[in-house]
């Protein structure tokens, strides 16, 4: 569970409507027209622009805004290289009866282990890649139209209130949030494709290692440093 996109979408709903609230009569706020307008208004004008199925799909991949867990990139680079240490010893059919939880690294061992050529496990694992980024682009697409479409709706001053609560508070921070999950997904994928070539062509684990951490920040960098030291 993200607590930062939670705790920050409902502190910006919660401070809205107590400063509602605070302003009067609460009712004052409420237009059944406005709402329709920009809400209903701005969701059919968004389907408009894409497939009936990337607009249901987004929802879907909405989710990962809140509810959404990531290996630390640090796990990934161990299992790579304990398996590099495997694959060395016993060869790629050493790999057969590893415990990968992660589906895009088991897919590439699998591919391993059934004697796929190295190039034809790069172009599958990058495509796989590739799609990925893709339909988290098109999520994050229909948000940002949301975002800009919602406040362009604005008739009166409450569609005006509809459109920047629904763009500012909700839409925007989906589409920017989904970037970020795009981006950290793709940096793992990533690491674990250069991680399986490096398997693949039967490199010193030790070696992949150092070229994995180069995915790191320089912090953590230094930080797995001192523990290996340790």
């Amino acid at each position: 569970m993200d607590l930062a996109t939670i705790v920050g979408m409902i502190g910006a709903i919660g401070f809205n409507v107590m400063a509602m609230v605070q302003g009067g009569d609460i009712g004052m706020f409420i237009n059944v027209p406005s709402i329709l307008i920009v809400f209903c208004g701005s969701l059919f004008v968004v389907l408009s622009q894409f497939s009936l199925g990337q607009f249901l799909g987004a929802g879907k991949i909405a989710a990962k805004a809140f509810m959404f867990k990531i290996e630390a990139p640090e796990a990934l680079i161990h299992k790579v290289v304990e398996m590099a240490d495997a694959a060395r010893k016993g060869g790629f059919l050493a790999l057969e009866e590893a415990q990968i939880d992660n589906p895009f690294m088991q897919k590439g061992v699998d591919m391993l282990v059934d004697g796929h050529d190295v190039e034809v496990v790069r172009e599958t694992l990058s495509k796989d890649i590739s799609m990925t980024t893709q339909r988290h682009e098109f999520g994050a697409s229909i948000f940002k139209s949301l975002g800009d479409i919602a406040p362009a709706m604005a008739v009166a001053l409450l569609t005006t209130l509809y459109g920047a609560f629904l763009a500012n508070i909700i839409c925007l921070p989906i589409s920017a949030k989904l970037n970020v999950r795009s981006q950290e997904e793709k940096v793992n994928q990533s690491l674990v494709l250069d991680g399986i070539l490096g398997i693949a062509d039967g490199q010193n684990p030790r070696v992949i290692d150092g070229i994995l951490k180069s995915y790191l920040a320089e912090s953590k960098r230094a930080n797995e440093a001192k523990e290996a030291e340790e």
